[in-house]
């Protein structure tokens, strides 16, 4: 019998994996979740479960999940000493998949929820008398703005970074490596951006992708767009990475290991041409789209901020954003995936082509803003 403790389940990432393991029937899986009283907490549980399709009636299955009110930025995650000591006879399969994916962060907060958390993790692990294998999700933003092409590898020069979410993973990074060093079965995962399921659209809650798809079909901006050049988004489906991770915590092949779980140089989106699929997307969809008036970066930057004080408050916080999301852009960077390719292929998990999958990721984000 295996004991998944997994962090961030009701994430993008973490809230795709959980169905994988559940299909193994010999997978006892404890959640850490975030509640202010137990009542809240299993309010919680059900919401993932009706997520998950799991119906109350299915009693075998939601008997094998188990919930834990705390924090993962915390010592012990917050959990008093007697749910902790049976987490650490019990657990044999950690996945850390919790994170704050804000971008804009002061660092000191950003290091709370990237570092702190890999540190608590780390101890988890060692206190675990039955360890077999720990997954940890980090980022290819890792790379931050030194690499044009980023390796599935350690990464251990000085780099600068587009924002601190990046920076704190990377700190994160150097703490695990050090650990990975010294022997402890542990596989970073690198994804890059993620949107819902390939086949289904699917996604529990719309992040940074879907917000970027607002501003590339011009309705937040009045129309007004920046000359994109030559640069391109690297975005991946929730399932292809919780597939890897699944995969991997059953393995020790990829101890010690990064895996990029993303798109890589061959199937990165040229925003161009996904500006254009956005817009046809909210087009038939019945959203009226400004027509777009294409600027310089920095007169677009100039002109939004004037305009965006004419604009509801709503907007405007959204405009306040798009710094973030331009300087990520503004990078003409890919990342490299053909060994993480070479190891996947070996199970039948092969990165989908974005031209199958996006229109079923933003059919599905359209639908749900109409019935919302």
């Amino acid at each position: 019998m295996k004991n998944y403790f997994i962090t961030g389940a009701s994430g993008a990432i973490g809230s795709a994996l959980v169905p994988l393991l559940l299909r193994q029937p010999d997978n006892q899986i404890t959640l850490l979740l975030r509640a202010p009283s137990d009542d809240d907490l299993a309010a919680r549980l059900a919401a993932l479960c009706q997520f998950w399709q799991i119906e109350v009636t299915d009693k075998p299955t939601r008997e094998r999940l188990r919930a834990l009110r705390g924090d993962v930025t915390r010592p012990d995650f917050g959990l008093d000493a007697a749910d902790y000591r049976r987490l650490c006879a019990e657990c044999t399969h950690i996945v850390h998949s919790a994170g704050n994916v804000r971008m804009n962060l002061p660092i000191e907060q950003a290091r709370r929820s990237s570092v702190d958390s890999a540190r608590y993790i780390l101890a988890l692990a060692h206190a675990s008398a039955h360890l077999e294998k720990v997954e940890l999700v980090s980022t290819v933003g890792v790379g931050g703005r030194t690499y044009r092409l980023v390796p599935e590898e350690w990464l251990t020069s000085p780099r600068q970074f587009h924002n601190t979410y990046e920076q704190a993973k990377a700190d994160a990074e150097e703490i695990v490596r050090l650990e990975v060093e010294g022997g402890l079965p542990l596989t970073v995962h690198r994804p890059s951006m993620v949107v819902g399921d390939s086949v289904t659209g699917r996604i529990i809650h719309f992040q940074v992708f879907y917000h970027l798809c607002e501003f590339l079909s011009g309705r937040r901006t009045l129309g007004l767009s920046p000359q994109f050049g030559a640069a391109r988004l690297d975005i991946i489906p929730a399932d292809y990475v919780a597939g890897a991770i699944a995969w991997s915590s059953t393995t020790t092949v990829s101890s010690g290991r990064i895996l990029h779980s993303c798109s890589g140089p061959a199937l990165s989106l040229p925003l161009q041409p996904l500006r254009e699929s956005v817009r046809q997307s909210f087009a038939g969809a019945g959203r009226r789209l400004p027509p777009v008036i294409k600027l310089p970066t920095r007169w677009f930057t100039g002109l939004l901020n004037g305009v965006s004080l004419l604009m509801p408050a709503e907007a405007r916080r959204a405009i306040k954003t798009l710094p973030v999301f331009l300087d990520y852009l503004a990078t003409e960077q890919t990342f490299a995936n053909h060994r993480t390719q070479e190891l996947l292929s070996t199970v039948g998990l092969t990165v989908p082509s974005p031209d199958e999958y996006l229109g079923r990721v933003l059919s599905y984000y359209l639908e749900s803003l109409r019935q919302g």
